[in-house]
């Protein structure tokens, strides 16, 4: 049976086969991971979708996707399977501590969550585990449950989520110092006339924000090379590849300066959850770490 005895929820044996489901999207590669037949697992997901009155996934084409129950469950699933196994470490003597999950990006972590994560491991005994995904990889993590907490800009609150603004980014021009621009203290988006950028690949939301200022301002310019991450665009204008448009709190290598762009919209990080988050634990303490040591 899928629901216990008591019939006060699902047993711990469906929760974590749903979770290593959910995980796979896969009940082939999902049952080889449990060492079960094929067969029985998708009985015991079927049992606990009846059970719980609920639809847990559909298909779509040859593609299996979690409804938002679905992802309600894992995420529960994953929750309780951690308390589990940190129940039995502490049962054997051993480091019974806790794990926090975050997911952000590279930048993130680089430039605005170092403070709080140094302040979250000096006075809190759970383990810390950083997924490094892009904003939508980092909602998902969160909508999975394979992630507690996320950072990353948001455009809307997704359904489900608790957010807040972390901290407000000024988008800037990195140029080398040398460049005729750079002798200007701010910029206008019509500055940029004709220039050749580094940009994100296509697809990208910063691509996709960039692009649809620089036409609405009726602007040229052309693409010089695709990168990922500020790092490396920042990089490859101290090369001379060309100019990038950055968040205004990425650090410039040698020979690169950045200028206020006017024209273009704050970048607003923000620290999101599922509205499910415990109002104590380790989530709790870590999302007030960040909340604390957050640029002003």
């Amino acid at each position: 049976m899928d629901i216990d005895e008591a019939g006060d929820g699902p047993s711990l044996d469906a929760l974590r086969s749903f979770a290593v489901f959910s995980e796979h999207l896969n009940f082939t590669r999902a049952a080889e991971h449990l060492h079960i037949s094929q067969p029985a697992l998708h009985t015991k997901i079927r049992k606990l979708g009846e059970a719980l009155r609920i639809t847990l996934y559909t298909r779509k084409g040859r593609r299996v996707e979690l409804t938002e129950h679905g992802h309600r469950v894992a995420s529960f699933a994953r929750e309780m399977q951690e308390r589990s196994r940190s129940f039995v470490r502490a049962l054997r003597g051993a480091d019974g501590r806790s794990t926090v999950t975050l997911a952000a990006g590279e930048g993130a972590y680089l430039y605005l969550l170092a403070d709080g994560l140094r302040r979250f491991l000096r006075r809190d005994r759970a383990s810390l585990r950083l997924l490094t995904l892009d904003g939508h990889g980092s909602v998902e993590a969160v909508r999975a449950g394979r992630a507690q907490l996320g950072v990353a800009p948001l455009e809307s609150v997704p359904d489900g989520f608790q957010a807040r603004v972390l901290a407000r980014v000024e988008q800037v021009l990195a140029l080398p110092q040398r460049h005729p621009l750079a002798r200007k203290p701010w910029l206008r988006l019509q500055d940029m006339d004709g220039l050749r950028l580094v940009v994100p690949p296509s697809g990208r939301p910063q691509r996709a924000l960039l692009a649809h200022a620089l036409q609405s301002a009726k602007v040229s310019w052309q693409p010089a090379v695709e990168a990922t991450g500020w790092e490396l665009m920042t990089r490859f204008v101290q090369l001379g590849l060309g100019l990038a448009v950055v968040n205004g709190f990425c650090a410039m290598p040698r020979g690169v300066v950045a200028r206020p762009l006017r024209g273009l919209p704050a970048i607003h990080y923000h620290l999101f959850h599922l509205d499910s988050l415990a109002a104590d634990g380790p989530a709790a303490r870590l999302k007030q770490a960040l909340i604390a040591e957050a640029p002003q």
